[in-house]
């Protein structure tokens, strides 16, 4: 990767040890026209990974900010799609994992528990009423949601 570089502690990033490699800022345009700008460690074999925080953006308009491990999205991060929806939560290999807000393109949402890009478990919807319901979410079934009553 040709990039430029500025070498950081991994501890002054993160805040914690996670190793000993030296963190480079970059910005790289990769070969399909997307955009990496942040962290990168260099791996045994030379290779630049994204690890650390940083901002990946696609040509059509899709944008990934936050925290990176082993060049995949991991951790806590935003991404944003061209269509309108927004993912905000927890990632773990690329994918939407632990607790997390998808915000459709017309407005409803549903914030609780992801397990690898589906919803499982604790939740609640939010139509585009503004009518919410909570209970257990498990991928394309919620039996037994209840609707929360505010008065």
């Amino acid at each position: 990767m040709a990039a430029q570089e500025e070498p950081q502690s991994q501890e002054s990033i993160c805040n914690t040890p996670l190793s000993t490699a030296e963190v480079y800022k970059i910005n790289f345009i990769f070969p399909n026209g997307d955009k990496y700008d942040g962290d990168c460690t260099r791996t045994s074999s030379g290779i630049f990974e994204r690890n650390g925080i940083g901002i990946h953006t696609t040509p059509n308009g899709i944008v990934y900010t936050g925290s990176w491990k082993d060049d995949k999205m991991n951790g806590f991060g935003r991404l944003e799609h061209f269509s309108g929806a927004v993912y905000e939560g927890h990632f773990k290999d690329n994918m939407f994992h632990g607790l997390g807000t998808y915000t459709f393109p017309n407005g409803a949402k549903y914030s609780g528990n992801f397990n690898e890009n589906r919803v499982e478990g604790e939740g609640q919807y939010t139509d585009i009423q503004g009518l919410e319901w909570c209970g257990n979410f498990h991928f394309t079934a919620a039996p037994g949601l209840k609707l929360k009553l505010h008065m």
